[in-house]
């Protein structure tokens, strides 16, 4: 069975080592106490992460991200829709290159899938920081 699913929707699938994606998410399951167990990341653009925001959540804007969490224990079970379209608009915002935004969304889904929330007081910081761990472990697989 393949943990993983990749789904380009509406764009061409990004420009990244998918094998080393996969070593390095379950890798960051493990130091969350998890197993990557079904994960599908769906890349697309912006008019598809609008329409499923609408349709599944009644939110009426466009986003970077949406992860729908099927986990059951430990098994990390989800789909996450990543808008291309806002990682670009968002690493240009922060200053950042498209590569490395786009990985720090990537991750933010599974981190979400692990339990980390950041919506509520001091979360965000929370999840910012196991981003930054997460990207940092990356930087060391790479090598």
């Amino acid at each position: 069975m393949n943990r993983f699913q990749w789904i380009a929707k509406n764009v061409e699938m990004p420009q990244v080592s998918l094998p080393l994606m996969e070593r390095w998410l379950c890798e960051v399951a493990v130091r969350h106490g998890k197993v990557a167990h079904e994960l599908s990341y769906i890349f697309c653009d912006d008019e598809e992460i609008l329409r499923v925001n609408r349709q599944y959540l009644q939110h009426d804007y466009y986003t970077d991200i949406i992860t729908f969490d099927y986990t059951r224990g430990k098994l990390l079970r989800g789909d996450m829709y990543i808008s291309l379209d806002t990682v670009l608009t968002n690493a240009e915002t922060v200053e950042s290159t498209y590569d490395q935004e786009l990985r720090r969304v990537i991750v933010h889904g599974l981190l979400h899938l692990c339990g980390i929330n950041d919506k509520g007081p001091g979360e965000r910081e929370i999840m910012e920081k196991n981003e930054d761990e997460a990207l940092a472990l990356l930087t060391e697989i790479e090598k």
